[in-house]
């Protein structure tokens, strides 16, 4: 039986680790990277190195590195490209998680919290329902929706309101009259824009935790443009931008 730790590390501030997954992973033995090649994230790779120089000693562990399959991008066959990116990285994780001695626990470290937009459960799930032996513990990590909240000093609630967590490509097909408090993840794209002409309020940031980290906030119809050049001009100066916003009606 394999042991693993799935453990959130925070959106990018070294500080934001728990105690918890301190001792998760002073627990670990080996530990698991899966790489995108070419992808220009070179901090988020500092990132979880500082992590571990931070909480661990580094004699008392090893390190295997893969190469992440790239995810389909075609929306014509976007389910059946997920499956297939699914069915890679369950591939490379059987074969990762193959090289831990008997004796030894795994561990993936989870840029932010391994409950929300990350798939490494769902992969482990799926490997222990096909026979493989896997036990295996999450740790909770800070997310970088609360980070967002935090930066710009607002509650993600307000008394008697839904909160809706999103993506872009669903926010795409969403009606300004149905959004109250509609958190966005994994955008990149603007997709507010096509909102700047309601009375939404928008609370942005970028590369939350970083050196990086960029903020935004106010009425839509102020600074829609003003964050999507931002966008566009973070993704030119750095290979890549990660974002999150809070739309809310007043």
């Amino acid at each position: 039986m394999k042991k693993v730790y799935v453990i959130g590390i925070g959106a990018g501030d070294p500080s934001d680790l728990t105690l918890r997954a301190i001792e998760a992973m002073r627990a670990v033995d080996v530990f698991f990277f899966m790489d995108k090649d070419g992808s220009g994230k070179e901090n988020l790779i500092a990132f979880r190195q500082q992590v571990l120089a931070r909480a661990v000693p580094e004699a008392s562990y090893r390190s295997i590195h893969a190469t992440s399959p790239e995810r389909p991008k075609d929306g014509r066959d976007y389910e059946k490209g997920i499956d297939w990116w699914r069915g890679e990285r369950r591939r490379i994780f059987r074969e990762m998680l193959s090289e831990l001695g008997p004796e030894e626990a795994g561990g993936f470290l989870i840029i932010g919290d391994p409950g929300l937009y990350d798939g490494t459960t769902q992969i482990l799930h799926e490997l222990a329902a096909e026979g493989f032996e896997i036990d295996f513990e999450v740790v909770t990590g800070i997310t970088s929706l609360q980070t967002l909240a935090a930066r710009h000093r607002i509650p993600l609630n307000r008394i008697g309101e839904e909160i809706t967590v999103t993506t872009a490509r669903l926010l795409a097909e969403t009606e300004p009259a149905t959004i109250s408090n509609t958190l966005v993840m994994l955008d990149g794209r603007a997709t507010f824009l096509r909102f700047k002409e309601s009375d939404l309020s928008i609370f942005w940031g970028a590369y939350l935790g970083m050196e990086e980290e960029i903020l935004i906030a106010g009425p839509l119809k102020e600074k829609a443009d003003e964050i999507a050049e931002t966008i566009e001009a973070s993704r030119t100066r750095h290979g890549w931008i990660m974002d999150a916003y809070l739309l809310r009606r007043p």
